[in-house]
């Protein structure tokens, strides 16, 4: 553990973010606005830290007719800021589309569009980002006995740098996740994967039968781009129902991702939690848009009644085995009503199983030791967003994802983000101690200074 020394001290950040995706970019624009409003000498001063090269969320699954299951009002702002300038709808007037959009009709803009968006709202704030860096270290600084700052090491090809922050902001995102024992590769992929891996399909030889392993949104998408992209191959859903089940977008249920429903399910008995996430799971985990499912049963109808069937599914259902060979996956499937199993040979298996968040612990080194858990092995969050911690760590460590235990089905999702980086910004000032020493030009260049 270093000591804090101010001599040889890096530069230091009220804050410093790890990873720019949505939640992050929400972040900043939060961050932006607050500052506008009460001048350098009570500015937040704040980086983020983003591996990518530029601005990305879900490429991979940016398919060219697929919508958002969210509102446009949700977007990084609004519910934080109606009359924020960096709003969906101020994207839209400054793309010349927004009488378009208007007469569409629609809450729910294409998945394609939305990303544009993030771009959009990235680029305004990107003085306050360093992308291409992987953090690679954090480090506790220790002043008066109590770790006060953290010293967070990125990486950018050979080169490193270190800076110190009195707060984390982590929002590294989700990471694909694979069944126990399959691995990616290039005849199996994750559905993370479909855009980039379908290019580097050989056209010479146009794939003659995919395999679509999953039940919920993203599956059923794959099922649908993948039959549309290649109308010679056959393209077969298994999973484990009698059929895909609707998502539950009711005004009722919906308001499971209230922001004041974060206040109630923090607060209730862990049995409650259970059963809310148990009464309101088919809001948003394997579930799928109506109209989706209502397209491919007609698909597959029409072609049941044309004779030409290459749409099948495979129901009540698992994959037991994929085995790749020179020139294809063979899939055993297995029914779960009889235990027959049918050998699929395809060009490429691809596994909707989802994803899983990234363990917040993991990049804390040393620092994740001041953590506390639940006696669930779980670690423990303050509404707040902070992680609980021991009394000797004075910095705050905030989370963006992963706080699902505690916070409820909006831990990840786009739904409350703009409420909760306000919360989480609003926590930071709270907890800034007064007569900070170096505060606030100790940051170099002020607020979001480039690196």
């Amino acid at each position: 553990m270093s000591q804090a020394s101010p001599d040889d001290a890096p530069p230091v950040h009220d804050l410093i973010g790890i990873g720019f995706g949505p939640s992050n970019v929400a972040m900043a624009i939060a961050l932006t606005e607050r500052n506008s409003r009460v001048g350098r000498q009570e500015a937040v001063t704040a980086h983020f830290f983003e591996s990518q090269p530029r601005f990305g969320w879900h490429r991979g699954m940016l398919i060219d007719d697929a919508t958002m299951q969210v509102s446009f009002l949700k977007d990084l702002v609004t519910l934080r800021n109606p009359s924020s300038e960096f709003s969906f709808l101020c994207y839209l007037q400054s793309q010349g589309r927004l009488v378009d959009f208007v007469n569409g009709k629609s809450l729910f803009p294409l998945r394609v569009e939305f990303h544009a968006y993030f771009e959009w709202a990235a680029a305004q704030v990107d003085d306050m980002v360093s992308y291409g860096h992987e953090v690679i270290d954090v480090r506790p600084v220790e002043r008066d006995g109590v770790v006060e700052y953290v010293d967070v090491t990125s990486r950018s090809g050979s080169e490193t740098v270190v800076h110190r922050a009195r707060n984390l902001v982590i929002g590294t995102g989700l990471r694909p996740q694979m069944p126990d024992g399959v691995k990616r590769t290039d005849r199996v992929w994750h559905t993370s994967d479909l855009l980039a891996r379908v290019e580097g399909l050989d056209t010479a030889e146009p794939p003659s039968r995919f395999v679509v392993v999953g039940a919920g949104q993203s599956a059923a998408e794959n099922v649908a781009y993948l039959h549309r992209r290649f109308p010679k191959a056959e393209v077969c859903a298994v999973f484990s129902r009698y059929g895909y089940s609707p998502a539950d977008d009711s005004g009722f249920a919906n308001r499971i991702f209230d922001p004041d429903a974060v206040d109630e399910y923090f607060t209730a008995p862990d049995e409650t939690k259970r059963r809310l996430m148990d009464y309101h799971g088919n809001t948003n985990y394997a579930v799928v848009d109506i109209d989706l499912i209502d397209d491919l049963y007609r698909t597959a109808y029409q072609e049941k009644v044309l004779g030409t069937e290459r749409l099948r599914f495979l129901n009540v259902s698992r994959v037991v085995d994929t085995v790749e060979t020179p020139d294809t996956v063979r899939t055993t499937v297995e029914s779960l009503v009889t235990g027959d199993r049918t050998t699929l040979d395809a060009d490429v298996v691809v596994y909707a199983t989802g994803y899983l968040p990234a363990d917040a612990l993991g990049l804390l080194g040393d620092v994740a030791e001041h953590c506390l858990l639940d006696d669930q092995g779980r670690v423990r969050v303050e509404r707040d967003y902070r992680i609980a911690t021991g009394p000797g760590l004075g910095c705050g460590i905030y989370l963006q994802g992963g706080t699902e235990h505690t916070h409820g089905i909006t831990s990840s999702l786009l739904s409350n983000t703009a409420v909760r980086v306000g919360e989480i910004l609003d926590s930071v000032v709270e907890r800034e101690p007064k007569g900070a020493p170096g505060r606030p030009h100790d940051a170099v260049g002020g607020v979001g200074a480039p690196l």
